[in-house]
């Protein structure tokens, strides 16, 4: 909510001319509150500007970063089109109540740490070689299970942001269909990646009563964001798309790719792969009951199926390897349960 006394602030700076602001408040509506700023000027003429502010709940405005891109797009495009009100500014409000403004950014970069270690896409490698994990694969996924059992913990009773995590499973341009628009031409075809997303649209449906499983989550749990630095400690990278979401996001996120290893390598599901998939359940279940989970993950293996078999991405998978994990996708969609322990590709 906008402190009026830190928007009077703002329009001092903003209009130096400025010799009194008076705020006052339009109204409110589904998408949020409208201000106006009556500024009068050192020549005593009168302006007037309008201040929105978005409802952070729902229609895809549930974190800050949604709401500035909102503004930010408006910012861009308002005074572009001919008779269009124009924008005049794109402001910021700090923990403190402090507002300022963002508007003259054209792009936007992270700064973060830098980390060492080694990503889990390397003992994805090495487990090609055996036929049984060593003591080390099995501290690393108790690792791993560890700590998503200890953040799934937290809970919010939001049920616009768990009906965001679905669609965005299926509709965001870094989820489903914008994997799939991502294919090269040739691939699939448009019918068999269509039919994939109306399964996943029929899953929605059923998992939209769901949302009391809405927790925190990481959101891209998946190997090359993972770096351990010992057997039993790592680090993560690229938190991504959201806080909170479904438990099953990260379980799949990271579990699809023993399923992707072991058929790539292998051209079936077996060996130290199937005893990583077996153990991570097995332990991650064990941890947190989250039995629900198995009638939940179905949506979530249709995107991360996606991902792993986009040639872009992925470009050893072989054609006919692409489709047993395809198939896999499809079947799974086509089940309201999913028992890890059944999966035979």
């Amino acid at each position: 909510m906008i402190d009026e006394n830190s928007l009077k602030e703002y329009a001092f700076k903003k209009f130096n001319l400025a010799k009194s602001v008076e705020i006052n408040k339009l109204g409110a509506g589904v998408h949020g509150t409208g201000f106006m700023i009556k500024i009068i000027l050192q020549d005593s003429k009168e302006k007037n500007y309008v201040i929105k502010e978005l409802t952070p709940q729902g229609l895809g405005h549930d974190y800050p970063s949604d709401r500035a891109s909102v503004f930010l797009l408006a910012y861009d495009e308002y005074n572009k089109l001919p008779g269009h009100v124009r924008a005049v500014d794109v402001l910021s409000i700090d923990e403190q109540g402090n507002i300022k403004s963002i508007s003259d950014g054209k792009d936007y970069f992270l700064l973060m740490e830098m980390v060492t270690g080694q990503d889990y896409f390397k003992d994805l490698e090495e487990m090609k070689y055996r036929d049984r994990l060593l003591d080390i694969d099995k501290s690393k996924i108790k690792a791993m299970t560890g700590y998503l059992a200890s953040i799934h913990k937290v809970k919010s009773d939001n049920r616009h942001l768990y009906w965001r995590k679905l669609r965005d499973t299926i509709g965001h341009g870094e989820c489903l269909m914008g994997v799939f628009d991502f294919y090269p031409d040739g691939t699939l075809t448009y019918e068999e990646m269509a039919n994939i997303e109306k399964l996943s649209i029929d899953c929605r449906a059923r998992l939209k009563p769901k949302h009391h499983r809405l927790c925190q989550i990481h959101g891209d749990f998946h190997p090359g964001n993972i770096w351990f630095k010992s057997d039993d400690e790592f680090v993560l990278l690229d938190r991504s798309r959201g806080a909170y979401g479904d438990p099953a996001d990260d379980i799949s996120a990271i579990t699809i790719n023993y399923l992707f290893y072991s058929v790539m390598y292998h051209g079936d599901f077996r060996g130290s792969y199937k005893e990583a998939f077996n153990l991570f359940f097995d332990d991650y279940l064990k941890l947190t009951s989250d039995f629900e989970l198995l009638d939940v993950l179905a949506v979530f293996y249709a995107f991360r199926g996606a991902v792993v078999c986009n040639p872009i991405f992925y470009p050893n998978l072989s054609k006919d390897r692409r489709q047993k994990i395809l198939d896999f996708v499809v079947k799974t969609l086509q089940y309201n349960h999913f028992e890890p322990k059944e999966v035979n590709i």
